[in-house]
């Protein structure tokens, strides 16, 4: 059960250029638009976003999330939140995890550590990056997945659809236990979505057929 935590140069990135304004403004004027909105009444959720293939996506996907007034947090490991890049990561909406178990000499694996973050709180989108990285990889990480499963919580899909200028969070996967079905499910609605760089976009291989 791989999982990607987050791709720290990118949200180093976006702390540099970090304006609410600007996000929407070059969303706007580029003509990109948001098409679906996560509804108001799922408080809890992993959110996952594809094709990541551009760093791009990230002005964009920031761009949607000003727009849909989406407050979005996300897990990294606890040794991140300190001097100098404490403050830097708290404001980009961290959540720091410790793996390290009380009373034992292993570690949490990472699904188990971030499924734990949802106990507790009424609120907690989480957003989690399935294909961990923007060159082509045709093996997607499943940690998402079983954080969900875990901490009983669905599974929201967004996008950013470079051949129509669209983003949003459309549809929502309340996961069953059976992962090859779910997946199936979740690898036919990327399936025709375009990336900024498609040749760098696969869906996985193994779930997709």
């Amino acid at each position: 059960m791989e999982l990607c935590i987050g791709n720290l140069n990118f949200f180093l990135y976006i702390r540099k250029t970090n304006n609410n304004v600007m996000f929407k403004l070059i969303f706007k004027l580029l003509g990109w638009k948001v098409t679906h909105f996560l509804s108001n009444d799922i408080k809890r959720c992993v959110i996952i976003v594809a094709p990541h293939t551009s760093n791009w996506d990230f002005i964009f996907g920031m761009g949607a999330v000003k727009v849909m007034k989406l407050n979005q947090r996300f897990a990294i490991k606890k040794e991140w939140i300190r001097f100098p890049f404490k403050r830097l990561m708290l404001a980009l909406g961290a959540l720091p995890i410790d793996r390290k178990k009380e009373d034992l000499h292993e570690n949490k694996s990472s699904v188990d550590a971030i499924a734990e973050l949802f106990e507790g709180r009424n609120e907690l989108r989480m957003i989690i990056t399935p294909e961990g990285t923007r060159s082509k990889t045709e093996k997607w990480k499943s940690g998402f997945y079983y954080v969900a499963l875990k901490a009983n919580v669905p599974i929201a899909l967004a996008f950013i659809n470079y051949e129509t200028k669209s983003c949003g969070i459309d549809k929502i996967i309340y996961p069953s236990g059976d992962f090859k079905s779910d997946m199936k499910i979740i690898m036919d609605f990327y399936r025709n979505i375009k990336g900024g760089n498609p040749e760098n976009f696969s869906l996985d291989t193994e779930l997709s057929s």
